[in-house]
C-alpha cells in the first residue's frame, strides 16, 4: 500500500514538475519575437521605411535631432551592457603630457595648441570586441583615446589604430557591433571576428570592406601600445582667430614607430602572458623609458573639399599622407602609471563632443551620431548625469553652470538659482563672449530636404581597399591573405562565397588566393583597374629602432664574464633590455666568478614575449638547458626575430642549420658582434628569412 501511494506521489509529483515546466514555457513562449518574419519597426510598433541611413538636412548634411528612429536604436544599444562597455572594454591608461609646437596656431585658436604650452593628458588604450577579461593580442582594432586637460575645458581625441571605420553612418553602429560580438546562442567566439554573423554582415554591408582589410592587415597586432599609430578616422575642423575654418585629419605617431606581431606569435602570447600589451606599457613607463607620440594633421582648405575622388567626410576613407602631407604639430609623453585602475582607466568617460574654442566638427554622419552616443553611453554606465565630477574626468579650470542634482551628485551647490536669466545673483553664471573664450560653433550654411539617404559621393566601397593592397609589401600581403583565410575558413560555405565575391571587386589575385585556401571556386574576373599606392600605409616605412625591445639571454654558468659584460654593457647602451634566462632562479656564475642575476627561468618566460634572443649557454649544461635552448631558438627563428650566439651558444645555431640566415649574428660570422647585434635589432624582423 505504502509502495503504491509512494508511486502515485512519484508519478503527482512528476505531473507536477511537467505542469510547472510548461506553465514556465509558457510564460517564455509570450515574450518570445521571431525576427525572421515580418518588417521592421521600432519598439513602439511603427514600421519603418529605412534603417541605414539617419535623417539629414541633405544628404550631406548634419543628423537631425527629430531622428526618433536613430535616438531609440542608438540609446538601446548604449544601454545594453552594464556594468563594463559595450565596447572598448579592456583597457589600460597612463597620465602623461603634451606639448604644443605652435605649427597649429595659424589654423587653430586652441590656446593647447599655443607654441611651448604643455598641457596634462590621460590616455586609455583599449581592444574593440572583447570582454574585460579577453586578451590583450587578439586580432582587433585598437582603441587610443586622450583627454587633454586644457585650461579652457577638457578636450578628448577618441582615437583608433586604423583611419577608416566599418560604416558611414552611426545608425549601423549598433549593427556592426552585434554583428562582430559573440553570437547571442552561445556567446561564441570571445574577441574573435573569425564567425557566420561577423562576416555575413562584411559581405552585405561593402562600406565595410576598407576597415577589414585594415583588421586582416599586421596593423591588427600591436607589438606594443607604445608602437601604435592613432587616427581620429573623421574629418574635424579647426577654427583660427580670424574664425576661417580648415579641414582637418588628425594623428598621432609614435616615436618608435608602428610595429605588429606575427599571428602565430599572437596566439602564443595570449597564453603565456594574456596582459602583454598593457604590462609592456605599465613596466616602460615605471622603468623611466617613457613613450612618445607626435601629434601630426593633414590640413586641407576648405575650398578644396571637393578635390579628391572620395568625400572628405566618409569616414571609410583615408587621405593618403603622399597626396597631403602630415604636419607635426606637438609631442605626448606618457610619463606616470595610474595609482588605481578603476578609479581612473575604468571610470574615464570621454567623448568627441569633448571640446574646446579651435576644434569643430563636420557633417561626418557617424561623427554626427557619436556626438550623441557618447553621453548616453555614460549615463548608465557611471550611474548617472554626474560622471563629469569623478576626479579623472574633472575639467583643472572646474565647472559652473545650472545643472543640478541626480545620480552621485558630489559638487555642493550654494546658490540659491540654476536657471537663466536671474536678478538674484546678477545672472550668474552668465555666459561668456567668444572673446572672453565662450565657444562659438562655426557658422555653417546648412540647407536641403529632410531624408534618410546617403549622398552618392560616399557608394564607392572598393577603391580605397585597392589602394591598401596596392600599398603592402609582399610580406603583408601574405599575412592578410593568411587572415583572411583563417577567419573566412571558420564560416559556413555561403558565407565564404558570398566574401569571396566582395573581395573580386578589389582585386582578383587576392580573392583567388584566398578561395583556394579556403575551398571556394577561385573566380575567373574581377578587381579594380587601379593601380595608385600610398607607400606611408606599409609598416616597412615606418621608423625602425631598438630602444626597449627586450633580449633575452640564454645563459648557464662557465660564461666568459668579459665577453658577456661588455656585450650587455653595449645593449644597455642602445636602450635593449636585456633578460637573464636561465634553468634556475638562482645566479649564474661567470668563469672569473662574476655574478649575474636570473630573472626568469625557462619556466617563466618564453620565446615569443622576447624579441630577441642571445645564446650563450655554458661549458657544463643539463640536458633541460639543452632542450629548453632549442625550443626557444626556434620559436624565435620562425617569428624572424634576431637572434645572437657567442660561445657555447653557437653550436645551437650550427645543429639548428641557422648560422647562415638573415639575422643570425655569431662572432664567426662578425668582427664586432655588439654592433652587429644591436643593428639586427634595429630591424626587429627578419621577414623573408630562408626555412
Amino acid at each position: 500500500m505504502d509502495k503504491n501511494r509512494e508511486q502515485m506521489d512519484k508519478q503527482t509529483s512528476r505531473g507536477e514538475q511537467q505542469d510547472n515546466s510548461n506553465k514556465k514555457q509558457e510564460q517564455l513562449d509570450q515574450f518570445r519575437i521571431d525576427d525572421t518574419k515580418g518588417d521592421l519597426t521600432t519598439n513602439q510598433g511603427l514600421k519603418m521605411s529605412e534603417d541605414e541611413f539617419s535623417l539629414k538636412a541633405g544628404e550631406r548634411g548634419p543628423t537631425l535631432m527629430e531622428d526618433f528612429h536613430f535616438r531609440e536604436k542608438m540609446t538601446h544599444f548604449d544601454h545594453e551592457r552594464i556594468p563594463e562597455r559595450v565596447v572598448h572594454a579592456r583597457g589600460f591608461g597612463a597620465h602623461g603630457v603634451f606639448e604644443a609646437y605652435g605649427t597649429a596656431e595659424p589654423y587653430s585658436k586652441a590656446k593647447f595648441l599655443k607654441k611651448g604650452k604643455k598641457t596634462p593628458v590621460f590616455v586609455r588604450f583599449s581592444t574593440v570586441q572583447g570582454f574585460r577579461g579577453s586578451n590583450d593580442t587578439v586580432r582587433d582594432t585598437r582603441g587610443f583615446a586622450t583627454k587633454f586637460y586644457t585650461e579652457e575645458g577638457n578636450y578628448d581625441f577618441v582615437a583608433n589604430n586604423m583611419p577608416v571605420f566599418f560604416i558611414q553612418d552611426a545608425i549601423k553602429f549598433p549593427d556592426v557591433v552585434h554583428a562582430i560580438k559573440p553570437e547571442p546562442r552561445n556567446e561564441i567566439p570571445q574577441a574573435t571576428a573569425a564567425h557566420n554573423t561577423f562576416w555575413d554582415f562584411v559581405a552585405n554591408n561593402t562600406e565595410s570592406a576598407h576597415h577589414v582589410i585594415w583588421n586582416m592587415s599586421p596593423r591588427a597586432l600591436p607589438r606594443s601600445y607604445r608602437m601604435m599609430e592613432g587616427f581620429g578616422v573623421h574629418t574635424f575642423r579647426f577654427v583660427n582667430d580670424e574664425g576661417k575654418g580648415t579641414f582637418v585629419k588628425m594623428f598621432w605617431k609614435p616615436k618608435l614607430g608602428a610595429h605588429s606581431l606575427v599571428f602565430e606569435e599572437a596566439q602564443m602570447i595570449a597564453g603565456n602572458d594574456p596582459d602583454f600589451n598593457r604590462k609592456d606599457l605599465f613596466e616602460a613607463i615605471e622603468g623611466g623609458n617613457y613613450p612618445e607620440w607626435e601629434l601630426g594633421v593633414q590640413l586641407i582648405p576648405e575650398e578644396d573639399e571637393h578635390k579628391f575622388d572620395f568625400d572628405l567626410l566618409d569616414p571609410t576613407k583615408l587621405v593618403p599622407e603622399e597626396d597631403v602631407p602630415v604636419t607635426p604639430i606637438g609631442k605626448m609623453t606618457l610619463n606616470r602609471n595610474v595609482d588605481n585602475h578603476f578609479a581612473e582607466t575604468e571610470q574615464v568617460a570621454f567623448h568627441p563632443g569633448h571640446v574646446v574654442p579651435g576644434i569643430d566638427f563636420t557633417n561626418d554622419p557617424l561623427l554626427q551620431g557619436r556626438l550623441f552616443s557618447y553621453t548616453d553611453t555614460q549615463l548608465i554606465r557611471l550611474g548617472g548625469p554626474n560622471f563629469h565630477e569623478l576626479p579623472i574626468n574633472r575639467p583643472i579650470n572646474g565647472f559652473t553652470n545650472h545643472q543640478r542634482d541626480g545620480y552621485n551628485r558630489i559638487a555642493i551647490n550654494t546658490s540659491n538659482t540654476a536657471y537663466r536669466h536671474n536678478s538674484i545673483n546678477n545672472n550668474k553664471p552668465d555666459v561668456a563672449s567668444p572673446e572672453d573664450g565662450g565657444y562659438e560653433h562655426y557658422q555653417e550654411k546648412v540647407e536641403g530636404r529632410k531624408v534618410r539617404a546617403r549622398s552618392d559621393s560616399f557608394k564607392d566601397h572598393y577603391t580605397q581597399v585597392k589602394l591598401f593592397w596596392n600599398s603592402m609589401s609582399k610580406r603583408e600581403k601574405d599575412h592578410i591573405v593568411s587572415a583572411y583565410s583563417f577567419e573566412l575558413g571558420k564560416c559556413d560555405m555561403p558565407i565564404r562565397e558570398m566574401n569571396i565575391k566582395v573581395l573580386s571587386n578589389v582585386d582578383l589575385e587576392l580573392a583567388q588566393r584566398i578561395a583556394k585556401n579556403i575551398g571556394v571556386t577561385p573566380p575567373e574576373s574581377g578587381g579594380l583597374d587601379y593601380d595608385k599606392s600610398s607607400p606611408a600605409l606599409s609598416q616597412d616605412n615606418t621608423p625602425h629602432m631598438p630602444d626597449t625591445l627586450k633580449v633575452g639571454v640564454l645563459i648557464d654558468d662557465g660564461f666568459n664574464d668579459e665577453e658577456v659584460q661588455r656585450h650587455l654593457e653595449a645593449f644597455a647602451s642602445a636602450n635593449l633590455q636585456s633578460v637573464i634566462v636561465s634553468e634556475d632562479q638562482n645566479p649564474v656564475k661567470g668563469a672569473n666568478g662574476t655574478e649575474l642575476e636570473v630573472e626568469h627561468t625557462f619556466d617563466t618566460t618564453d620565446a615569443v614575449l622576447l624579441d630577441a634572443l642571445y645564446v650563450v649557454g655554458g661549458p657544463d649544461l643539463s640536458k633541460d638547458f639543452v632542450k629548453e635552448t632549442v625550443k626557444f631558438l626556434q620559436k624565435a627563428f620562425d617569428h624572424f626575430k634576431p637572434i645572437g650566439a657567442t660561445q657555447a651558444g653557437i653550436p645551437f645555431l650550427r645543429e639548428g642549420n641557422m648560422l647562415d640566415h638573415e639575422g643570425v649574428i655569431t662572432t664567426e660570422n662578425t668582427n664586432d658582434f655588439s654592433t652587429d647585434f644591436i643593428e639586427a635589432m634595429t630591424k626587429h624582423r627578419f621577414w623573408y628569412r630562408e626555412v
